[in-house]
C-alpha cells in the first residue's frame, strides 16, 4: 500500500533529537522546511524557457540549527542514501576554497547555497537536516535541500526576502556546486508552492499562475520505480546541449520561440537526434498550456490524455524514459478511474506521476505491484505549501 508520509512535526522531532545528540544537548534555535516537487506535465521544457506545471509536495526537507561562534560550520544529514561522511565541517573565514565542491557530495549543496546567499555575511552555524524526499527519485530532493538551507540562512541573517531571487540563487548553487545545469522549475516551486494548487510557471518571464487542484475526489499518485539516477552523471547535460544546438540552427534564442513549422522548415539542416529533441520540447510546451486549461475546467480525461502523450514523447523523441518507467505507466493506465500517467523528473529512473480518482488508488497500487518487475514505493499526495520557517515552541 501507499507509504506513510511523515508529517513536518515528526521530521522536526527527529531533527531536534539528532541535533541534541550531535551538538551537546543544546537545543536548536531555528527550524525551517522546504518541499520537494512533482511535475504534472512540462518535462525538459524549463531550461528551454518553456512552460511547466509542478506542485509542491508534502515530502519535505527539515533543517534545524543555531548560530555558532566565528565562521565554523558543522552540518549533519540523517539520510541513509547520502554519501559518507554524514557530518561535514568547514570554515568560511579561510580562503575561498573552503566552499569549493568536494566530498561528501551532499554537502556541496549546502556550500553552494552559502556561496550564493544574497544576504549579509553568513555566520558560523550548526545544523541537522532530515528529509522525507527520496534521493534520486526525480522529486527534487536537491532543490528541497537547497531551498531549506537558504531559508535557514534567512533566519540567521536575513536577506531582502525576495522569493524569486531566492529561487534563482538556489538554482545557481546547483549549477556551480552540483554540476547540474538545471532550469528554474524545482527551486521556484519549492520556494513559491501553494497549498491546494499546482503552479503554471513560465520559465522565460518567471511568472506563475496558480491552478486550483482541490477536488476531494482527485488524487496524485507518485510511484517510485526505485531505479536510482544521478543527473550529473547522466544524459541530462547532453539533452540540454541538443536543444541549444537545435535552437541555434533555427535562429532562435531558445526553443520556446520555435514552432513546429519552423522545425519542419529546417529539418534538412538538423540531424535526426536534434530534430527529435526539439520536436519533443516544442510539442511539450504546447501540451503544458493545454493541460493547465484542462485542469482549470476539471477536464481530467483530457488532462490525462496529455500526460500519456507527454510520456510517449519523452520515451520516443527525448529518449529519457526506461523500461521500468514504461512498465509503471502501462500498468496504471489499465485501471478504471486512472485519467493519465507519465514519467516525471529528469528520467532514466525515478518516479511516475498518475492522476486518478481517489476511489481507484488501492486497485491501482495493487495492479502496479502485480505488473511491475521491481519493488515500487507509492505516495498519495496533494499540492502543498512552499518553504517556510517552523516554530520550535
Amino acid at each position: 500500500m501507499a507509504s506513510h508520509i511523515p508529517s513536518v512535526a515528526e521530521l522536526l522531532q527527529e531533527a531536534r533529537r539528532v541535533y541534541m545528540q550531535e551538538f551537546g544537548n543544546q537545543p536548536p534555535e531555528v527550524a525551517v522546511c522546504a518541499p520537494g516537487r512533482v511535475n504534472l506535465i512540462g518535462e525538459h521544457t524549463d531550461y528551454n524557457q518553456g512552460l511547466v506545471l509542478p506542485m509542491a509536495l508534502p515530502l519535505v526537507t527539515v533543517v534545524v540549527g543555531s548560530q555558532a561562534p566565528g565562521r565554523d560550520v558543522a552540518v549533519v544529514t540523517t539520510s541513509k542514501d547520502a554519501d559518507e561522511p554524514r557530518r561535514a565541517v568547514f570554515n568560511m573565514s579561510s580562503d575561498a576554497s573552503a566552499l569549493s565542491p568536494g566530498s561528501p557530495r551532499w554537502a556541496n549543496y549546502v556550500k553552494g547555497v552559502v556561496q550564493h546567499y544574497r544576504g549579509p555575511l553568513v555566520p558560523g552555524f550548526r545544523a541537522v537536516m532530515v528529509s522525507s524526499v527520496p534521493l534520486g527519485g526525480g522529486l527534487s530532493s536537491s532543490a528541497s535541500l537547497e531551498v531549506a538551507f537558504y531559508t535557514f540562512l534567512q533566519q540567521l541573517n536575513p536577506d531582502d526576502g525576495d522569493k524569486l531571487s531566492k529561487a534563482l540563487a538556489c538554482q545557481q548553487a546547483e549549477h556551480t556546486h552540483a554540476g547540474v545545469p538545471c532550469g528554474i522549475m524545482d527551486q521556484f516551486v519549492s520556494v513559491l508552492g501553494r497549498e491546494g494548487h499546482a503552479l503554471l510557471i513560465d520559465c522565460r518571464s518567471l511568472e506563475a499562475s496558480p491552478v486550483p487542484l482541490t477536488d476531494p475526489d482527485l488524487v496524485i499518485l507518485i510511484t517510485n520505480s526505485n531505479v536510482k539516477h544521478s543527473l550529473a552523471g547522466s544524459e541530462y547535460p547532453v539533452r540540454r546541449q541538443h536543444c541549444e544546438e537545435a535552437a541555434a540552427i533555427l535562429g532562435k534564442a531558445s526553443l520556446r520561440d520555435a514552432t513546429i513549422e519552423d522545425l519542419e522548415d529546417a529539418r534538412d539542416r538538423l540531424n535526426n537526434v536534434n530534430y527529435r529533441r526539439a520536436r519533443h520540447v516544442i510539442e511539450e510546451i504546447d501540451r503544458t498550456a493545454r493541460a493547465a486549461e484542462a485542469l482549470k475546467r476539471g477536464a481530467y480525461k483530457e488532462f490525462g490524455k496529455l500526460m500519456v502523450e507527454s510520456h510517449n514523447s519523452l520515451r520516443d523523441l527525448y529518449e529519457v524514459s526506461c523500461g521500468e518507467l514504461d512498465e509503471l505507466v502501462s500498468a496504471a493506465m489499465e485501471v478504471d478511474g486512472v485519467f493519465g500517467s507519465r514519467m516525471t523528473g529528469g528520467g532514466f529512473g525515478g518516479c511516475t506521476v498518475t492522476l486518478l480518482q481517489a476511489s481507484a488508488v488501492d486497485k491501482t497500487i495493487l495492479q502496479i505491484q502485480e505488473r511491475y518487475s521491481g519493488t515500487p514505493t507509492f505516495y498519495v499526495t496533494t499540492p502543498s505549501e512552499g518553504a517556510r520557517a517552523l516554530s520550535l515552541l
